[in-house]
């Protein structure tokens, strides 16, 4: 094995994140019956926010916030009280990805693994607890409590620090977004591998070391390194 340690994105990257299933789901509790067309709506609202919240234009509360504020003002409820609701739904779909047990405990022991994510702390820690992954993992660095998102060079910063500043050359950085997992592995001046799972087109200026389609041929790619 190359890697002293290898880190994770979690969303998407090891977990599946069904949003529309945990809206309706939350929904459901102010009797609304949330529609596709709903959802269409909110992505409209929901995918700028979290580009400028990676962009560090915006903080996590505020997304979190803004994402809500229309139906938040239909219902006459906080946006935050929306949120919480809308984090606790989530916490209660999740499931881990397709291969993603078989390649953990493929890499067990061989290479130290961390996660680092832009999702939200509430979230992440519930989400691993419930899917029993959390015993891999070395380390769990999340955006909202550093301070600043991927692709900030701060963030991987401080997972290394964390990590007791292994040698850059033997740490690898495994994500499904090109924009903050890869280009913020390569600023990091990290191995990067970039799951493109979706067949999405490869992000001028940003070349991953390595593209995989899952997590089974990321495990084949790993264990024969």
């Amino acid at each position: 094995m190359n890697w002293d340690w290898i880190f994770f994105d979690a969303d998407e990257t090891l977990f599946t994140f069904d949003s529309f299933g945990g809206l309706q789901r939350m929904f459901l509790d102010y009797s609304i019956t949330f529609t596709a067309e709903d959802f269409q709506d909110y992505q409209a609202v929901n995918k700028p926010l979290w580009v400028d919240y990676q962009n560090g234009a915006i903080s996590a509360l505020q997304l979190q916030h803004q994402r809500f504020d229309l139906w938040a003002e239909r219902l006459k409820v906080s946006p935050g009280a929306l949120n919480d609701a809308f984090l606790n739904a989530m916490a209660e779909i999740c499931a881990p990805l397709p291969g993603a047990v078989s390649l953990l405990d493929a890499l067990k022991g061989k290479a130290k693994l961390g996660i680092i994510t832009n999702g939200f702390t509430a979230l992440q820690q519930i989400r691993l607890e419930r899917t029993g992954l959390r015993d891999y993992f070395d380390a769990l660095v999340i955006s909202e409590q550093v301070g600043v998102p991927k692709p900030n060079p701060r963030i991987f910063d401080y997972a290394l620090e964390l990590a007791g500043n292994p040698d850059r050359s033997r740490v690898l950085m495994v994500g499904d977004t090109a924009e903050s997992d890869i280009l913020g592995g390569i600023n990091a001046g990290l191995s990067t591998v970039w799951l493109n799972a979706h067949g999405r087109v490869q992000p001028e200026g940003i070349q991953p070391t390595w593209t995989v389609t899952s997590l089974n041929e990321l495990e084949q790619l790993l264990c024969k390194h």
